[in-house]
């Protein structure tokens, strides 16, 4: 399966999109703002990237 970025100012919702996407056997990685996501990004190299667009 695919490597998900995770990117989400609210934990809670972090916290539920993850457990989906887990449960559907994907390894997710997770970010709570643009500069986190950047490095992660840069880091992880995820196959797919989901974001917040209401992030402050």
């Amino acid at each position: 399966m695919a490597k998900v970025l995770l990117v989400d100012d609210a934990a809670f919702m972090r916290m539920r999109c993850a457990k989906v996407l887990t449960k559907l056997g994907h390894t997710v990685v997770e970010a709570e703002n643009g500069l986190q996501a950047l490095d992660v990004f840069d880091r992880e190299k995820p196959e797919l990237t989901l974001l917040d667009i209401t992030m402050p």
